[in-house]
């Protein structure tokens, strides 16, 4: 991911609050349309301008080709709040940060994500790189709002089961786990979505933890079909079961790897 500075040049005399407000619905139009992650934004006044910092999956991710229509019109309304059309410097590539896929044409999708994770929920089949969202065709309403709130969502589950420290842990762990869970379903709609727009598979991550012993890990069936789905290899070293008709991957328990 690289690191960029949003520069926002101030034309007219305003107010801190009209000019606060402008900026956070560029940041917002921006971030759900994949072009920034994560959901720290940072922002800082100067002599005349604004400087926001934010992280984006490409050097090329806020190139205007990239900007969905809610995009266009959020950077249009700038000029009521007596503000420029934002300055983009890209200060360098953050070198703790995960690289975005380059495929140009990706074989499938994995949608996958964990609490540790800052980057696109959605996953290339060939290298597992995390995608930028803005390369597949829009979700709902212009944008991908609806797989970044599924995200968020499950990270946050995710953060409260590892923390473990709760009563709302196996609550947490179920919904992130169990195919009977309402996250589950809104993440299997989520894949249909995007399996009907780019007419490749994607495969939905189910975490497992838990479980009685490798032997009885290794014999599970696929929850939704109760098939066969166990690999020879695991894929990517990470997904020990594989379902094609499901389109379900998961691991072996994290209690006996």
């Amino acid at each position: 991911m690289f690191v960029v500075d949003l520069t926002f040049d101030c034309y007219e005399e305003t107010t801190l609050t009209k000019a606060e407000k402008a900026i956070n619905t560029v940041v917002n139009a921006l971030r759900f349309n994949g072009q920034i992650i994560g959901d720290e934004f940072p922002t800082v006044l100067k002599e005349g301008f604004f400087v926001t910092r934010v992280m984006c999956p490409e050097e090329d991710s806020l190139h205007p080709l990239n900007a969905s229509p809610f995009v266009k019109f959020a950077i249009e309304q700038l000029q009521q709040a007596g503000l420029l059309a934002p300055k983009v410097k890209v200060i360098g590539q953050d070198i703790h940060a995960n690289g975005a896929d380059a495929c140009k044409s990706p074989s499938s999708y994995i949608l996958y994500t964990t609490y540790v994770h800052t980057c696109s929920p959605l996953y290339c089949g060939d290298d597992f790189l995390p995608v930028p969202l803005y390369t597949i065709p829009a979700i709902a309403n212009g944008d991908y709002k609806a797989l970044i709130k599924w995200q968020e969502d499950w990270q946050a589950c995710d953060q409260i089961q590892i923390n473990g420290a709760t009563r709302c842990e196996f609550a947490a762990l179920e919904e992130i786990s169990s195919i009977d869970s309402d996250l589950f379903r809104r993440g299997m709609e989520l894949s249909k979505r995007i399996r009907y727009l780019t007419e490749k598979p994607v495969y939905y991550y189910l975490y497992r933890v838990g479980g009685e012993s490798l032997e009885a890990e290794k014999s599970r069936k696929c929850p939704s079909c109760n098939g066969d789905w166990l690999l020879d290899d695991p894929w990517f070293e990470l997904f020990d079961f594989r379902c094609e008709q499901c389109q379900l991957v998961s691991n072996i328990s994290w209690d006996f790897q």
